[in-house]
């Protein structure tokens, strides 16, 4: 082993990740909302950025990548382009591009429109409790009715014992009772009730329909009707086939969490669609959703400040960088906006059968073959589409659902898992409801078909879907 210091010259292949590029993958792999909290802060970090709301005169026509071209002067120009001398350029030139305008006030901003507003609903304790307060009752139980709304979880069920509130308020087990009956007596039918079975049996008893075979039923065989054991149940109340499934179906239109439907409205999610697809015709039109992202300009005042200061002094050098990193940043944010158009634009182009005809119609796709048409990365692919909706009119889906595995037909075609998922429902919606389809009979009629699939792939795509075995759907 040789020891000491030399100098020796070698050449390597190595990746830089400046952080320009750091901030351009970043930015592709927002999605709406992301790039909306991203730029707002980068507005706060950045004093030569401002924003400038949108107006229908802003808003360009043609495809993505003009205003890019616009802004650098062409889509081919490295970042070393954006580095000059940015005091000299603003005292030979007055910028007039849309891009470095100034906005105007606008005068309406005091206006108010319903359209901002979002409708608020009842929780369930607010329903409980303006309902308590119709109620009649004398002031210690009315009490003990309220720590039981309070005591109820989001399902309306009640969480704590009936001996844990007989000794909050040093009461006697027959008035907590007396509380708790008139709570189980409001509306949603079933709310207050300690466990499933009595859930069950309140909302029977107001149907008028808890005979003694229902209650029998839900107290002792609850798990043979999810399993869809009736002959089991038959036989062992005896009676017949024909009155156990009646019941049955009577037990499953109930609802196990009557409280569910009062929903907080921290709970509401709502999905930006950040790609529009609309027919025009006979083409589809590709629309990148940037409205919610605000306008970025580059403000005047820091330009005039810096016309007047001197080049070598420190201002002038900060502002310097700060114009780099904002040209930068508008760059990269048209520059992703063009990447997701082209990406979404390959896919509609792809699956343009799914759009005419429906699921049935979905065809398999991966990200080599995107990349590969484009160009690209599929590393850029992925991150154009992860955490991303596109609207159709076929309904709002994510990006993702349209890459998608399959299997391959008898004619060497290839076959969405997605559309042989609609198949197989068709299939079953269609069955005869007393002889249900065997995995292996939908696998058999796919086959006849063109389609060749194994049983154990029908019953993986049948559980995805949420639907039972043929025995659980057996009618009598």
């Amino acid at each position: 082993m040789k020891l000491g210091y030399e100098l020796t010259i070698e050449q390597t292949q190595k990746l830089i990740m400046t952080p320009e590029l750091i901030q351009a993958i970043q930015l592709l792999q927002f999605n709406t909302q992301e790039l909306e909290s991203y730029v707002q802060e980068q507005l706060l970090t950045n004093p030569v950025l401002e924003r400038v709301d949108k107006t229908d005169d802003d808003i360009h026509d043609g495809e993505p990548g003009e205003e890019n071209d616009r802004i650098s002067g062409g889509t081919e120009e490295s970042r070393e382009s954006y580095e000059f001398d940015w005091a000299e350029h603003f005292k030979e030139h007055g910028y007039d591009d849309i891009s470095y305008s100034m906005g105007e006030d606008s005068d309406d901003q005091n206006d108010y429109s319903y359209e901002q507003f979002v409708s608020s609903e009842p929780t369930l304790t607010e329903h409980l409790m303006m309902q308590l307060e119709l109620v009649s009752m004398k002031p210690a139980c009315k009490m003990i009715a309220r720590y039981i709304i309070e005591s109820l979880d989001e399902n309306g069920y009640l969480t704590s014992s009936i001996q844990e509130i007989c000794q909050v308020f040093r009461a006697r087990e027959e008035k907590v009772m007396e509380a708790l009956a008139v709570i189980q007596g409001f509306e949603p039918v079933g709310v207050g009730a300690r466990d499933l079975k009595e859930c069950l049996l309140i909302q029977l008893k107001n149907r008028g329909k808890d005979k003694p075979e229902a209650r029998l039923i839900i107290e002792n065989h609850l798990e043979d009707i999810a399993e869809n054991r009736l002959c089991n149940i038959a036989k062992a109340l005896g009676i017949s086939v024909k009155e156990v499934q009646d019941i049955s179906d009577e037990i499953k239109s109930l609802e196990p969490k009557p409280g569910r439907q009062f929903g907080s409205s921290s709970d509401n999610r709502y999905i930006v669609p950040d790609v529009t697809v609309e027919k025009v015709g006979d083409e589809y039109v590709i629309i990148v959703n940037d409205s919610t992202a605000p306008r970025l300009n580059i403000s005047p005042y820091y330009q005039k400040m810096l016309r007047e200061a001197d080049k070598d002094s420190n201002i002038s050098k900060f502002l310097s960088s700060r114009l780099n990193s904002a040209l930068w940043l508008i760059r990269s944010i048209e520059q992703r906006r063009q990447t997701i158009y082209n990406v979404v634009k390959a896919v509609v182009n792809y699956q343009r059968d799914f759009l005419d005809h429906g699921p049935k119609h979905l065809k398999t796709l991966t990200l080599k073959q995107i990349a590969d048409e484009l160009g690209i990365h599929e590393s850029t692919v992925s991150r154009s589409i992860n955490g991303k909706y596109m609207q159709t009119p076929r309904g709002l889906f994510e990006i993702k659902y349209f890459f998608t595995s399959g299997v391959t037909g008898q004619d060497g075609s290839s076959i969405a898992s997605e559309s042989i998922k609609t198949i197989i429902r068709e299939m079953i919606e269609n069955e005869d409801p007393k002889s249900p389809l065997s995995d292996q009979a939908i696998a058999d009629s796919m086959e006849e078909c063109g389609i060749e699939i194994s049983r154990r792939t029908i019953a993986k795509y049948r559980d995805e879907m949420n639907i039972p075995s043929s025995t659980k759907r057996k009618r009598f």
